[in-house]
């Protein structure tokens, strides 16, 4: 046996998966370069590790037996990793967050400082809606979740980190630059929804129904940027959060249509089950946070406060 760390963790990824594609993706490897670490890992045993039915990859017994050998081994040598900076005398350790869909234009931001200055720190984080997001939480699989919509039914902390704005936006091109002046005006107006589960969807209800508007034409997309690219292509309107905006409103693609009651603000919010045991990483972070995030708002997000 010869094989290497590398493609143990390709092997699990792609256990994980099931997918060389989406094993790829997670690696930011190209599909053949996976399939060849795959297959030069399975040449190394006499017993399949997967099979291919179709056009599906599927994991044989032996296969998984060998996945959770290999998790083990890479657990072992990540310890080893820590104990080498922890005897430096450097943090350690994994930071687990999960964040609502829109947040990936604002996370980032509030991350990169921490982490480069903790070389010894993996970070994972899982960007979804806002439905499986609480549910990590609620089972304490993660440390934090970024949402722009607190839970009403969960005993949590917060930490405000910064504004969310959504307005209603159009393309360019739509002829409605003076706003909309009627509730009427959406009888005929299409517009744009994320699918069941998003914090912005659940917004963008909760002002429709507040200003007793009712909405004649109506489709629904399961992401934000999807939502965007229905927008830009003029397929209709929709109530966006700002974050995601910032390029297409400075190139004049998509413009801000007025309509009375918006925008609609709440905040972004790092949110946490209360009374939870953190690690030592997850409370330097959040030190970090509370020492920083004015000054972070101020230097990434100058651009934001104009609108």
């Amino acid at each position: 046996m010869n094989y290497t760390l590398n493609q143990l963790q390709v092997f699990l990824k792609v256990v994980q998966y099931e997918s060389v594609t989406k094993a790829a993706e997670e690696l930011h490897l190209t599909q053949p370069a996976v399939s060849i670490q795959l297959k030069n890992f399975q040449d190394q045993f006499d017993v399949a590790l997967t099979e291919v039915i179709g056009r599906r990859i599927y994991i044989t017994a032996f296969g998984r037996e060998i996945a959770a050998a290999a998790e083990k081994i890479i657990e072992e040598v990540q310890a080893i990793n820590y104990m080498t900076l922890e005897y430096k005398g450097q943090l350690t350790g994994r930071l687990k967050i999960s964040s609502v869909s829109t947040g990936k234009y604002v996370m980032p931001y509030f991350l990169s400082d921490f982490m480069n200055d903790h070389s010894g720190v993996e970070l994972s984080i899982d960007v979804t809606n806002k439905k499986k997001v609480l549910e990590s939480l609620e089972k304490n699989e993660i440390d934090f979740a970024l949402v722009s919509v607190l839970p009403s039914q969960m005993n949590i902390d917060k930490l405000d980190l910064l504004q969310n704005k959504l307005f209603l936006v159009g393309n360019s091109k739509a002829n409605i630059t003076s706003g909309v002046k009627s509730n009427d005006a959406f009888q005929d107006l299409p517009l744009i929804f994320r699918e069941e589960g998003s914090g912005t969807r659940q917004t963008m209800e909760g002002f429709l129904k507040t200003n007793t508007v009712t909405v004649h034409k109506k489709m629904e997309l399961t992401s934000n940027e999807a939502v965007k690219q229905a927008v830009l292509a003029g397929l209709g309107y929709s109530i966006m959060p700002l974050i995601g905006l910032k390029n297409e409103l400075s190139n004049n693609e998509l413009q801000i249509i007025p309509m009375k009651g918006l925008p609609i603000t709440t905040n972004w919010s790092l949110i946490w089950l209360k009374g939870k045991k953190h690690s030592p990483v997850s409370l330097a972070f959040l030190d970090h946070l509370k020492k920083t995030k004015d000054l972070i708002t101020h230097k990434k997000f100058d651009w934001y406060e104009k609108y």
